[in-house]
């Protein structure tokens, strides 16, 4: 069933109350985005909250229901991580146990959950639920996401996706079974921010990084894992042809170790710059107002193609088909696992956005 009637077959409420639960990280939050288009697309009065990290707050804020939009309702910030670091304290404890009253204070007839991981599950199981909640998650693991098995023990619904299942489709796909709707996949083209916000975004809005010229293109060079990194030499050669081509080259870094890197970097190419560290909600502003984001599969990469900004997407050694974006013209992917790209293709792919 596709309509509005299909959410009274599970004995749910026509504006039922929704919990979204994937907490991290930055890609995979942004990955999530989609969903609460489709919820709203069908079910326009739906309360709908989610609970995220609080490192990634900020991704959440632009759709918070406002001035007429309804987007999320409620964000509940989830601080495991730092909890961990600080098990023994006391604070840590009166901010669990204020998180689980927030979480508590509304009984959820629907939890979404698309993480598929142990602490995502224990959220699930704190909430509160309505008789007849319906509590879906991932059934099984995908290739090269983790997943941990026993979630599924946490759920009352288990849902079969395919093990090769781009991460927006595969939270579609939760969703869709959730609430006993068709899958809604790719022929409707999944939307992330509204577009008032994304065109408001410019680098006066945000944080202007001292010596930053237009035009720049940033180069996002750091990943977590060692083998998804594009080659340093590579990084040079295409930085020498974009400023070669009147670019400021932009080398960001989030760590210690990403700076001395972007330094080495930088060193090799004329009017490089290597700017100050800047948080996930200033990178909005960054990445708007920049000609060109090149990067490789990371989070901030993912930022920009989510904002439809131009992005050239690198894969090195990881699945394409995992979190390509498709969903614009101004996106480029190039690459794939063990298959990284030639400095050539990169190139092309820039100037295919640039000119």
């Amino acid at each position: 069933m596709s309509d509005l009637s299909s959410t009274y077959s599970k004995g749910l409420p026509s504006n039922p109350k929704i919990l979204l639960v994937k907490l991290s990280s930055l890609g995979d939050v942004l990955h999530n985005l989609p969903i609460v288009w489709d919820l709203r697309t069908r079910l326009p009065h739906a309360q709908i909250d989610w609970v995220v990290e609080e490192g990634y707050v900020h991704l959440l804020r632009p759709l918070l229901s406002r001035d007429g939009f309804r987007g999320i309702d409620r964000i509940i910030p989830f601080c495991l991580r730092r909890w961990k670091k600080n098990l023994f304290k006391l604070s840590t404890w009166q901010e669990f146990f204020a998180f689980k009253k927030k979480l508590q204070e509304t009984s959820y007839d629907v939890i979404i959950e698309t993480q598929g991981l142990l602490k995502s599950a224990i959220v699930c199981s704190l909430a509160s639920k309505a008789p007849n909640a319906v509590i879906a998650g991932l059934a099984n693991a995908t290739e090269f996401s983790g997943y941990e098995p026993i979630a599924r023990s946490f759920y009352n619904q288990s849902v079969q996706v395919p093990t090769q299942c781009h991460a927006v489709d595969r939270s579609r796909w939760v969703m869709s079974s959730a609430l006993d709707w068709l899958l809604v996949d790719r022929t409707i083209a999944p939307q992330f921010y509204l577009k008032t916000y994304v065109d408001s975004l410019n680098i006066n809005s945000g944080v202007a990084l001292k010596d930053l010229k237009s035009p720049y293109v940033l180069c996002f060079h750091s990943t977590a894992r060692e083998a998804k990194r594009w080659p340093n030499e590579s990084w040079i050669a295409l930085g020498k042809e974009l400023a070669a081509r009147g670019y400021q080259v932009v080398l960001p870094w989030g760590s210690l170790a990403e700076q001395s890197v972007s330094n080495e970097i930088a060193a090799h190419i004329p009017n490089a710059l290597v700017p100050r560290a800047f948080s996930i909600e200033e990178a909005f502003s960054v990445i708007a107002g920049a000609a060109l984001t090149v990067g490789v599969d990371t989070g901030l990469t993912h930022l920009a193609a989510v904002l439809g900004e131009p992005t050239v997407e690198i894969y090195c050694d990881s699945p394409r088909w995992k979190t390509e974006g498709y969903w614009s013209n101004n996106i480029r992917n190039v690459g794939d696992i063990q298959e990284p790209p030639t400095v050539a293709e990169v190139i092309e792919a820039s100037l295919s956005l640039l000119i």
